[in-house]
Parts: C-alpha cells; sequence; structure tokens
C-alpha cells in the first residue's frame, strides 16, 4: 500500500477546513434568482483569510453585492500551463421549517456540519482556503500557477458570476488550460466492499425552455376549439413523454467500461447491437451514476395559464429543463421543434454548452491517482454530470473542466440527493479527506 508524502496539511488546516464551512454557512446567500442575492459578504470572507495567506485577491462585481473573488499563486514552474480552482458562493433556498437544524446555522453536531451549502459547495471553498493558508505556513508553493475564483450567481444563470468573469476579466485566467470544481470525487458505495470516486470529465449542457400556446380567451362554460391551456397541456404531455434516443459520449464510454469491469462485467459500448439499458440494469448502485447522461432530457418543471376559473385565458405557458449530451444539441432542437406541435412556440429562457474533457489526461491520472492513495482499495472512476457547473462559462477562454472536490463519505451517506436537498451537511472527516487530497493533487498538478 503506498503512503502518502508529507506535506503541509496540519492540524491547523484540518480544523480550518470545519470552521470555514461551518461560518460561511451562516453567511446567507440564497440566490432566488431574478438577481436576488447577495454574495458580497462570503465574498469579503474568503478574500480576508486569501489575503492573511499572503495573497492579493481581486474583489469584482457586474451588479452591486453580486461579488467575485480571483487570487493566484505563482507556481515553481514558469513553463506550466495555470489551473484554475474554483466555486462559487450562493447557495439555493432552504425552507427553516423542513429542516432538523435551521438550514444556516452551520451546526456542528457528532461530527457533521449541517447546513444550505454543506455539500454545494461551500466545503469546497472552505477545503480550498484551508489548503492555501496551509501553504503559507509552511512556504509550499505548487508546481503551475493556479487561479483562485470564488463566483458569484452559479445558481441562477452566472451572469454576475462566471459568465462576468469570463466575458469581462479574462486576463485574471491567463495560461489556465484546465480548472477542477464540484460534483467529483466523493465517495460512491456501489456495493459490498465496492467504493468508486466518480471524477466528472463531463457535463450535459444546459437548455431550460420557455413554451408559449396563443389561443382565444373567453367564457368557461363555452366550447372554445382554440383553448391555449389544452393546446399547451398536450405539448407538455408530449415533451415530458419522449424517450430521448441514447447518445454515448467519450467520457460516458469510458464510465461504462470501467465501471462494468469492477463488476466483473465486460462492455463493449462500440459493439454492433449494444444495449445500455441492460448493461446498466446489471451495475446496481452504480448505474446512477451513468444513467441520466446516455441520452438528452427534456422534463417539465413550471405551468402558468389563467387568472379564474371560469375564464379561458389566451395565453398559457410553460418551462421545460432540458439537457443535452455533448454533440446533442441539433437533435435536441430538431425534436423541440416536432414535439410542440401546431399554435406552440418555443425559445430558449437560458442555454449553456455541453462539455467534456479529457479522461486520458496527466491532470486527470493525477487526480484519481490522490484519491486512491488516500483511499486504498476504493477505485476513481469518470463520469459526466447529468448537469452543469460553472466550468460551461470558463470553458469560453479554453479551460477543460473537471469536477474534483474530494470527499470520503460513510456508506448509507447519500451525497447527490443532498444537493438542493433537505438536511443538507457533511461530515467533518470528510472535509479532513478533502484538505489531504486536494493539497497533495494541487501540489504537483
Amino acid at each position: 500500500m503506498a503512503e502518502a508524502p508529507p506535506g503541509p496539511v496540519d492540524g491547523t488546516a484540518l480544523d480550518e477546513s470545519v470552521t470555514f464551512t461551518s461560518e460561511l454557512i451562516r453567511i446567507d446567500t440564497t440566490n432566488r434568482g431574478g438577481g436576488d442575492c447577495r454574495e458580497r459578504p462570503a465574498a469579503e470572507y474568503v478574500a480576508e483569510r486569501l489575503a492573511g495567506a499572503g495573497l492579493e485577491p481581486v474583489l469584482l462585481e457586474r451588479t452591486p453585492g453580486r461579488t467575485n473573488v480571483v487570487a493566484r499563486i505563482e507556481g515553481t514552474d514558469p513553463s506550466a500551463d495555470a489551473l484554475l480552482v474554483h466555486g462559487h458562493l450562493d447557495v439555493v433556498p432552504a425552507e427553516a421549517a423542513d429542516w432538523s437544524v435551521h438550514p444556516f446555522s452551520g451546526e456542528v453536531r457528532d461530527g457533521v456540519v449541517w447546513g444550505r451549502g454543506a455539500i454545494d459547495m461551500k466545503n469546497m471553498d472552505a477545503m480550498v482556503l484551508a489548503v492555501v493558508r496551509a501553504w503559507a505556513r509552511a512556504g509550499v508553493r505548487p508546481r503551475r500557477d493556479i487561479v483562485i475564483a470564488y463566483t458569484a450567481d452559479e445558481e441562477a444563470s452566472a451572469e454576475d458570476g462566471s459568465g462576468f468573469l469570463a466575458d469581462r476579466h479574462p486576463g485574471l485566467f491567463e495560461g489556465c488550460t484546465e480548472g477542477i470544481s464540484e460534483s467529483g470525487a466523493f465517495t460512491f458505495h456501489a456495493g459490498p466492499g465496492l467504493s468508486l470516486y466518480p471524477i466528472a470529465a463531463g457535463e450535459r449542457g444546459t437548455a431550460w425552455l420557455r413554451l408559449t400556446a396563443e389561443g382565444k380567451a373567453g367564457h368557461g362554460s363555452k366550447t372554445n376549439r382554440d383553448n391555449a391551456v389544452s393546446r399547451l397541456a398536450a405539448a407538455v404531455a408530449r415533451i415530458g413523454g419522449h424517450r430521448w434516443p441514447v447518445r454515448i459520449t467519450p467520457t460516458v464510454r469510458a464510465a461504462l467500461t470501467e465501471i462494468a469491469a469492477l463488476h466483473h462485467i465486460q462492455a463493449d459500448p462500440d459493439a454492433p447491437g449494444f444495449d445500455v439499458d441492460e448493461l446498466l440494469g446489471k451495475l446496481g448502485p452504480a448505474a446512477g451514476l451513468v444513467e441520466p447522461t446516455v441520452r438528452n432530457s427534456s422534463n417539465p418543471t413550471m405551468l402558468e395559464a389563467g387568472y379564474k376559473v371560469n375564464v379561458i385565458p389566451g395565453r398559457a405557458t410553460a418551462h421545460i429543463d432540458g439537457r443535452m449530451v455533448p454533440g446533442g444539441e441539433d437533435e435536441f432542437h430538431t425534436t423541440l421543434d416536432l414535439l410542440t406541435g401546431p399554435g406552440v412556440t418555443w425559445e430558449y429562457a437560458h442555454r449553456e454548452v455541453p462539455l467534456t474533457a479529457p479522461v486520458d489526461s496527466p491532470t486527470f491520472r493525477r487526480m484519481r491517482a490522490a484519491v486512491e492513495l488516500f483511499d486504498p482499495g476504493a477505485r476513481a472512476v469518470p463520469y459526466c454530470m447529468s448537469g452543469g457547473t460553472d466550468a460551461k462559462q470558463f470553458s469560453r477562454l479554453g479551460i477543460a473542466g473537471y469536477g474534483f472536490s474530494p470527499l470520503k463519505l460513510p456508506v448509507g451517506f447519500d451525497y447527490q440527493a443532498l444537493f438542493h436537498g433537505v438536511d443538507e451537511r457533511v461530515p467533518v472527516d470528510a472535509l479532513h479527506f478533502g484538505v489531504r487530497v486536494l493539497d497533495h493533487f494541487l501540489r504537483d498538478a
């Protein structure tokens, strides 16, 4: 068994990862959409601690109060490409009445930190701070330049966050060719004796749609063959019931092949007659890592029509959460034209590109090795995220994005269910593991 090399991570760094997670949770940065959010207090918090590590953080805003923080750590190898490490400061809303603890308490109880953002993603924000400060105390510098970015607005459009940074301040990311952020390198218990660490090397694209049906307004008691609500409902039913065809991307192919092998199943997604659904049925819990990403998807989420039960409205609207696999954009657009049908129009309310990153890159190999070094017997595997992150916006700068936010989690801890869920929390031991892995990976990334 390989032993982890000595590093600068000490008891202070481990303690700070917990303290910073808790204190960041207490700073309510709820993003309700439509610009209703204020990240500045959290941005000032992280900037102060970066400055305490000898860095020179820059605070940037497109909109007052929607603050981003960027800092650069100079590496020892000036010929190496830079690495971006980014995390968002905003969180989704939480209804306190539904929680076991107040969602913005940051309470540490029984070895667990509770609160909105504990997983998504103030934990990673805190771990990065702890690592950087440990380096400063020990006089350590990484091999590559590392650009640290704490962003606003990831939980909405990213227009005030990573989109603003990529469009208006690209010089801050000069030399960055790769980036790491959320939703990867967490323990996934795939069965007795089989622990996986899925590292994201792709994301489905975002296609949030607005459907509009026009009709003839009138009295609810009268016959109406031009009913906007009926027309819209039929379109929504067709879209929600559509079975999208399989489209296996390189990242998903690698995920299927490696996960199948760990289940002692030989799989060749390129073989004639290959049935991905049959294979997924043999992979047990691990199928959940891959199943959402073998196809495009289109889920109806919102309906709006009318103002009184006996009045037929002249217009009805619906919203669809669409996701597109890499290479599936044209198919998505063409299919939506067919599914909406006559009398219903659709448009993108928000659209972002799908992403893919190489799983055979030196950086991916180092991420894999770092996780397996600190959890011997576990296996890191590639996967594609079903949703999206700020990596989409940073891809405009030519930065390949990976999901790498390491956490070692106990059996029964449903990491993915806690994203945007009730009683979001993270074990203290998981934060300690993440700090050690990040330190080891980032120093020689």
